[in-house]
Formats: C-alpha cells, structure tokens, sequence
C-alpha cells in the first residue's frame, strides 16, 4: 500500500489573491509572486516565522515602492 502525501494548503494563497486584485492594473501576477517571497523570506530571516498578515503587509509596501518608481518613469 502506497501512502500519498496531502500536500499543505498555500499559507499565502489568500494574501496573492489579494494583492493580485488590488495591483492588477499596476503591475503582472508574476511580480506580486515575487514580491510575496521576498518578503516571506525576509520575515523568516528577522523573526524567524513568516506569518501571512506579516508577509502581506511587508509584499504590499513593496508593491507600492514599484508603482511608484514606475510612475516616475512615465
């Protein structure tokens, strides 16, 4: 009898929805992604933990620092 591993639901998967939506006319799904990494990984490397509340708070600031540099290049 073969076990097969349940995979763990996304922690994430709620604050990339979110954020998807309010930077879709700003910037692709593909750099909201990359935004949420960074700062999960930056939240496990200061406090150890990356909890989604924290990720999605430190993902939108950075989000808003890229519309606004993107803004000053138009």
């Amino acid at each position: 009898m073969s076990e097969r591993s349940i995979p763990e639901p996304d922690p994430y998967a709620d604050v990339s929805a979110a954020l998807r939506e309010e930077f879709s006319a700003v910037h692709p799904a593909s750099t909201v992604t990359r935004c949420i990494d960074a700062a999960h990984y930056g939240a496990l490397e200061i406090t150890g933990y990356a909890h989604p509340g924290l990720v999605e708070r430190i993902a939108r600031k950075h989000l808003q620092v890229l519309a606004l540099v993107a803004s000053g290049r138009e």
